[in-house]
């Protein structure tokens, strides 16, 4: 048989390739013939074709049959033949595979053979993929090369032990005798290892990271030797000396002295020396630096050493490097909550990084920009940020906006500050801001009853010929239709005042309308405006009822349903116009924990749960909460806390509550406030029925019956959604005393979505002289059969009183 090609022969052929299906079949012609070589047990050129087929490996071709022939390899006793098998080993296995654990006596061997170069093969090979079981085999070995005074078999030991204590975390003690001395090592090899190894062992075990708190001083001595020592060509990098040593040192000084008053009082010198004598004009030392600026701020330091590594940040900001400048926004952004002040000082440089062409870099400095805002800032800030917002890309436009929301309504110096400033967002960015902006701002202005008259001229001027923005537009919209009387009688005092007559009032919304670019929301918002301009103005009624009576026959059905409402107000009710459209009252500010759980369904997105406050009970929420979980049972459950009566009406949109989220259902029952939501002022109460119902004929049940307490059930079916159940719930009581603080709660499976409404009462009448009423509505879209746990708790005689029930005998008629 023919001697195979070398090597170099292969690699200038298959570059000769002038397509990829030419190469692919180069790959096997060469691989047939490297498998006929293996079958005939051809020992002289095996380590040639391991060696081919390494590099096939590289390329992305299969070589998995090569592995046999790289344990051939490593127990031969050629030095290059044990070089190429134990490459070999690390490219082409792994400890997935059985095949690995066939060269742990081979590396056994080798780890004590005579030669260091055989020895530092065998330690590559076990550090680079050696299994736990490797590893457990043969730490004893690893162990005692650690110790040798050999300081090129050190180093492979020291990476080698690194690699074991990761396998095997509770081998990590027998390492520990051998670490004695790795630090008192001249060679910069064995020092770099050491350390490395050192900080791994602290990572992993806190008895450890207290054991080497001692050799910080060590450390330090090493990390000054480096720092004051002259030229030494061998270590040098860009004229410092052994940068790769240094950063080791200073990212273990760094766990070293995390949470530790003594370890950080120990390297707060050394730390400052680095800082101030390292050469900042080449990348090593700017990664010096950073490293130091980490360890600095994650140790106990000294307020002045802070100040020092900030500043280090801030002249990395001026640096050319782009990735400097990305390195020292991201630092500073987690250092401007401990270290406000200091990085207060480098303001105008971070908001100068907002004119960066690189995106990363101005995010990143929009971020800190929106954390550095404050009360003595906060007008110089938003008018730089307002710049930013109107010249950035639009990726930036919905975040920059949401930042400068938050800010304003945070620090704003003055109502009339804050309103421009969110009035010139809108009219700069308003198609990016979020949903919630348009309610926000109305509420801002409903509040501020002083600037009512300056507010909606100053949005009346602002949509003149431009629907554009449509959040700005339906702010004015509405403003408009509150205040449409102020803007026409000129009582402007902020600034100089308009004359505007209530056409040009009623042209603008009209226009607003039947703009093209008008949504479906805002032509909602401009028909309610004209609406309510029918109390504020005098002049133009009859004018406002034929707009009105237009859009009763529009094809946008929501505009259709307010129209023919308004008409009907109009016409049969016209007496009770003036009182339900006067002006808003003021609005109540509400706070939220989170976001809102949003269930999407088939497209449309529906509130998960709706509820109002519950009235005060005997129980505690915790344990409430526990008895809900009790209830649950399983996983297979959809929980609803109920609703329950409160003295005042229910808010608009109401309040959602995220019964998943809240409620931990392994056990530890979290208690927070339900967030509400907003909603556009224009729209319907959510106390109002959300489903047009419709009597079915279907029989009722009673679905609870004991101690007294009865609890029937009546159904009937939506027509407007036939997969929705409503289902009316009556409590009686015919016991002879009052059961108080009833709560109606329930559970259906997930397949279902359930929708628990206010009950009419809190206490059931005794006697049956009354009865408790409220309505479940049940969404099942798979038309499955209708399962319900109840839990009931009230007082009564003076007791506590709770019971479980489960129904399952709804009507067909019900689910169907």
């Amino acid at each position: 048989m023919p001697a195979p090609i070398r090597l170099r022969e292969l690699i200038r052929t298959i570059r000769t390739a002038r397509t990829q299906a030419e190469e692919r079949e180069m790959i096997q012609k060469e691989c047939a013939a490297i498998r006929s070589s293996f079958r005939e047990e051809d020992n002289t050129y095996r380590c040639r074709n391991v060696a081919k087929l390494l590099y096939m490996h590289m390329l992305g071709y299969p070589a998995h049959f090569g592995q046999l022939e790289c344990l051939k390899l490593i127990a031969s006793q050629k030095f290059t033949d044990k070089r190429i098998g134990y490459l070999g080993a690390m490219l082409l296995l792994d400890e997935r595979q059985d095949v690995h654990l066939l060269m742990t006596n081979c590396i056994k061997n080798d780890l004590n053979h005579s030669t260091q170069y055989v020895q530092g093969l065998a330690l590559c090979t076990l550090g680079c993929m050696g299994s736990s079981e490797m590893c457990r085999d043969l730490a004893g070995e690893v162990e005692k090369l650690l110790k040798t005074s050999n300081s090129y078999l050190r180093k492979k030991a020291a990476l080698c032990a690194v690699h074991v204590i990761r396998k095997v975390p509770e081998l990590m003690e027998m390492f520990l005798p051998a670490t004695k001395n790795l630090l008192n090592e001249k060679n910069h090899g064995v020092l770099h290892t050491s350390v490395v190894l050192l900080t791994e062992m602290c990572e992993r075990s806190p008895d450890m990271l207290a054991h080497f708190r001692k050799l910080v001083p060590q450390l330090v001595r090493i990390l000054k030797n480096l720092i004051m020592s002259g030229y030494s060509p061998e270590h040098d990098v860009s004229g410092i000396s052994d940068p790769f040593l240094q950063v080791r040192i200073l990212r273990l000084l760094r766990i070293l002295g995390r949470n530790d008053d003594d370890s950080s009082e120990a390297m707060n010198d050394i730390l400052a020396q680095v800082a101030t004598n390292t050469e900042t004009s080449k990348n090593v030392g700017n990664a010096i630096l950073y490293e130091t600026v980490l360890t600095i701020m994650d140790i106990k330091s000294e307020s002045g050493l802070r100040v020092l590594a900030i500043n280090i940040l801030g002249r990395f900001l001026l640096n050319n490097d782009k990735n400097i400048r990305y390195v020292a926004l991201t630092s500073l952004l987690k250092t401007v909550q401990t270290d406000h002040n200091a990085v207060q000082r480098h303001r105008s440089t971070i908001v100068d990084c907002l004119k960066d062409l690189d995106v990363s870099i101005k995010r990143r400095a929009m971020e800190l920009s929106f954390a550095l805002v404050n009360g003595n800032n906060v007008r110089g800030m938003m008018k730089e940020l307002l710049y930013f917002l109107d010249s950035c890309e639009p990726e930036f436009k919905a975040d920059c906006a949401s930042g400068i929301f938050l800010a304003a309504e945070k620090y704003a110096p003055s109502k009339r500050w804050h309103i421009d400033t969110i009035m010139r967002v809108l009219t700069t960015a308003g198609s990016y801001v979020r949903d919630d902006a348009v309610p926000n701002l109305i509420q801002l202005i409903t509040n501020s009853v002083e600037m009512h008259a300056y507010t909606v001229q100053r949005l009346y001027k602002a949509i003149l010929g431009d629907y554009s923005q449509q959040p700005l537009v339906q702010v004015a919209s509405w403003c408009i239709g509150e205040y449409g009387d102020l803007l026409v009688s000129g009582q402007c005092e902020e600034e100089e005042p308009i004359q505007v007559t209530e056409d040009e009032v009623l042209d603008i919304l009209e226009s607003v309308l039947i703009s093209n670019m008008s949504a479906s929301v805002t032509r909602g918002y401009a028909l309610t405006a004209i609406m309510k301009l029918s109390t504020r103005f005098t002049c133009t009624v009859n004018r406002i009822k034929k707009v009105v009576s237009i859009y009763g026959s529009s094809i946008d059905v929501e505009l259709q349903q307010r129209a023919v409402e308004y008409n009907a107000l109009f016409k049969k009710y016209d007496h009770m116009r003036p009182a339900l459209l006067e002006r808003m009252p003021v609005m109540e500010k509400v706070t939220t924990n989170g976001p809102t759980e949003i269930v999407q369904t088939n497209g449309e997105t529906e509130t998960a749960v709706l509820e109002t406050k519950p009235p005060h009970s005997g129980l505690q929420p915790g344990s409430q909460a526990n008895d809900l979980l009790d209830l649950l049972g399983g996983n297979d459950i959809t929980p609803v806390i109920p609703t329950a009566p409160t003295s005042k009406p229910a808010s608009a949109g109401g309040e959602l509550l995220d019964l998943l989220g809240d409620l931990n259902l392994t056990g530890s029952p979290v208690s927070a406030p339900a967030p509400q939501i907003s909603q556009p002022p224009f729209l319907p109460d959510s106390s109002q029925p959300l489903f047009n119902d419709i009597a079915a004929g279907i029989p009722s049940i009673t679905a609870y019956n004991k101690n007294g307490l009865k609890i029937d059930f009546s159904f009937e079916r939506s027509n407007t959604n036939p997969s929705v159940t409503v289902i009316t719930i009556q409590a009686s009581n015919s016991t002879e005393l009052d059961m108080t603080d009833f709560v109606f709660q329930a559970a259906v499976p997930k397949t279902f979505q359930l929708q628990l409404l206010s009950p009419s009462s809190s206490v059931i009448p005794a006697f049956n002289s009354g009865t408790i009423t409220q309505v479940i509505k049940v969404l099942n879209p798979q038309k499955q059969q209708l399962r319900m746990r109840i839990k009931l708790t009230y007082n009564h005689k003076g007791s506590a009183m709770q019971d479980l029930a489960e129904v399952n005998n709804f009507p067909p008629q019900s689910w169907q």
